[in-house]
């Protein structure tokens, strides 16, 4: 049976990011696999601290093209987030993946046999595809400066970061808004789908059971907010992949 990863909500470049002490974590992770899901937010955009957007975009086509090129025997499968929704980041993607041939990536969401995989900021509220696509094309990157920074930082320090997911995505209603989305994808428990792989939450989930299918979270890397890599067997080698929309 094929192995997979998935981790997601690193937010690489900004400052509250402790992301990048998992990288060899999730390099072995992937050695390990068939296939990795990068499942969106794995870069931040609108938090980075590098001089320029430029310079954010430049340093993760890099961190894609390293990550893909020391693990070649394995898929890494990259899913775009609200943080990492960046249309100089998405005009550069189609050349890495004809670069990288075991690199490609997807606006929306992956689905590997019985499994879905997606970002999960379609848990903000009742969303459509069409409304997805719309919310993430009109949503502004602009790099936020020194003292919007250190602000968040505090947030962070007082450890809010890690309690408020509790109160803003209890799980039920999460299951219930990612289900509502996957049926308006034609992905619902209906058919097929048993398991559904997502992020931005910020809230680890392990195997949530609601209506048939069970919700995984590896949280994500911020402050002392819970988070670790998710293995998991992938049952049947059916790939199918989400629409481009467009960018290739």
């Amino acid at each position: 049976m094929p192995k997979a990863c998935f981790v997601s909500d690193l937010h690489l470049f900004a400052n509250r990011s402790r992301g990048d002490r998992h990288l060899e974590s999730i390099r072995e992770a992937a050695k390990r696999s068939h296939h990795c899901v990068l499942g969106g937010d794995i870069f931040d955009f609108k938090w980075s601290t590098l001089p320029s957007m430029r310079a954010t975009v430049d340093a993760a086509v890099d961190w894609l093209h390293d990550l893909s090129v020391r693990v070649p025997d394995c898929s890494i499968h990259f899913l775009l987030g609200n943080h990492d929704y960046y249309h100089e980041l998405i005009d550069r993607l189609p050349e890495l993946s004809q670069d990288v041939p075991n690199f490609d990536w997807e606006r929306f969401y992956l689905r590997l046999g019985d499994t879905m995989f997606l970002h999960g900021d379609v848990a903000d509220r009742k969303m459509t595809a069409a409304r997805l696509e719309q919310r993430r094309s009109r949503a502004r990157h602009d790099q936020r400066g020194p003292l919007h920074n250190r602000a968040y930082d505090m947030v962070v320090r007082t450890h809010l970061h890690a309690i408020l997911p509790h109160a803003v995505y209890p799980k039920g209603v999460v299951a219930r808004r990612i289900l509502a989305y996957l049926r308006d994808i034609g992905h619902g428990p209906e058919d097929g789908i048993r398991h559904v792989y997502f992020g931005h939450t910020h809230r680890a989930v392990n195997g949530f059971h609601h209506a048939g299918v069970k919700f995984h979270n590896g949280g994500a890397p911020i402050g002392r907010a819970r988070f670790r890599v998710l293995h998991l067997d992938v049952a049947g080698n059916e790939v199918e992949l989400g629409p481009h929309n467009g960018g290739d």
